[in-house]
């Protein structure tokens, strides 16, 4: 936050803002789809949980301490104006609810995991789907507007407070804490966590799970109690986030907006990233994030930072791909028919922008021709090391 939004204008840095929020939420289903091969299509309901008992705890309490949360809170960079310190009070109430938010989050995890992923495939999709619109359908019909008045708060009991959180209009008027520094923070931590998981015992045991179920049971390892476990702290990641995304600038907390829409949303970055890889889960979140907002005004191949991006990622088909001729083909070929349909609309007078969502679901379309499993499959990137460009011939000596 401190070293980086200064060089940054206010749209790049609400864009690097959400790649840091989708990069925890990918990663964290990553330890579910990914580690043990279950699928999950609820994971936005725990980052509705996260967002609104983080955003209730924040408001409610900005009010029952301060009097008024937007004293305490709502400038861009999280601090209050009054604030001489790095951290300020309103600054710790932030971080306690956004915790709280994750462990609340992480109860509800356990409490739809414990019995429902004894189930399997699809049986287990519609369960955890179910689970999202409940909440959804919980939040908006059981709640009513929020209270604005000070009196009226601290005349309500601490107990009744959850049933105002904005119903189907949305919870408004909250203070807006989230800086790039959280949000990268908690995205560092959330890579850590799941890099450490993935190399300990625990995470062998998910990959076993994920590989043949049927074997590691055999093997004497308990593979409902591991699911169950992988569900929690993908859940109280996914509340993490949705505490980072209620206090956010321009976001007006909306349960609707936390459906399953979002859910496939962060399905299909787990999914072109990679099934069971980190980084790649980490990368399809960045490039899902900025290729929308890319494409209101597509940039010509010759643009340095496409060029760029385009280097690292025939580099990537190289040290990744199976079949690397044919993946730079596929490459080519893209790059290509992007260029000459940006040449034919730039000459048509076609304003590309208006079919962007057209043109981002093309792309998604096509990575997942050229990549069916993802960019990196089950490797991480930290592995590339490892792995040679191209192939030994036959019979040549190590």
């Amino acid at each position: 936050h401190f070293v980086v939004r200064p060089w940054l204008p206010p749209f790049y840095s609400r864009v690097v803002l959400d790649i840091g929020i989708n990069v925890i939420l990918a990663v964290s289903l990553t330890m579910v789809n990914g580690f043990t091969g279950q699928f999950s299509m609820g994971h936005a309901a725990f980052m509705a949980v996260g967002a609104y008992t983080a955003a209730g705890l924040v408001y409610y309490g900005s009010f029952r301490i301060w009097g008024d949360p937007s004293m305490h809170g709502g400038s861009l960079s999280g601090l209050s104006p009054d604030a001489g310190a790095w951290m300020t009070g309103a600054d710790w109430l932030f971080l306690c609810a956004m915790l709280v938010g994750g462990l609340v989050a992480a109860a509800c995890g356990y409490i739809v995991g414990l019995p429902s992923l004894r189930l399997r495939g699809d049986y287990l999709a519609i369960v955890t789907l179910g689970f999202g619109e409940i909440v959804r359908v919980l939040i908006q019909s059981q709640t009513t507007d929020s209270l604005y008045d000070a009196g009226e708060v601290a005349q309500t009991a601490w107990w009744k407070l959850p049933e105002y959180l904005g119903g189907p209009v949305g919870f408004t008027g909250l203070p807006f804490y989230t800086s790039l520094f959280w949000v990268w923070l908690f995205a560092i931590i959330t890579l850590i966590v799941a890099y450490r998981l993935k190399v300990s015992s625990y995470g062998r045991a998910f990959l076993s799970i994920r590989e043949d179920e049927i074997a590691a049971e055999a093997m004497g390892i308990k593979t409902t109690k591991y699911k169950v476990r992988a569900f929690v702290i993908a859940a109280f990641f996914a509340g993490i986030a949705g505490g980072l995304y209620a206090h956010t600038i321009g976001i007006q907390l909306n349960a609707g907006e936390l459906g399953f829409l979002k859910s496939f949303d962060i399905i299909i970055m787990v999914v072109l990233g990679g099934m069971g890889s980190i980084s790649g889960a980490a990368i399809a979140a960045a490039i899902l994030s900025i290729l929308p907002e890319a494409l209101r005004n597509p940039p010509s191949v010759t643009n340095p930072t496409l060029a760029t991006v385009l280097g690292i990622a025939a580099v990537l088909i190289i040290l990744f791909a199976r079949r690397r001729v044919r993946g730079l083909i596929w490459f080519a070929v893209s790059v290509g028919g992007y260029a000459a349909v940006r040449r034919t609309a730039l000459a048509n007078g076609i304003n590309l922008a208006d079919n962007r969502m057209i043109l981002y679901a093309l792309a998604l379309i096509l990575m997942m021709i050229v990549r069916p499993q993802g960019f990196f499959g089950v490797r991480e990137i930290w592995n590339a090391w490892r792995l040679r460009p191209f192939g030994r011939a036959k019979g040549a000596r190590p």
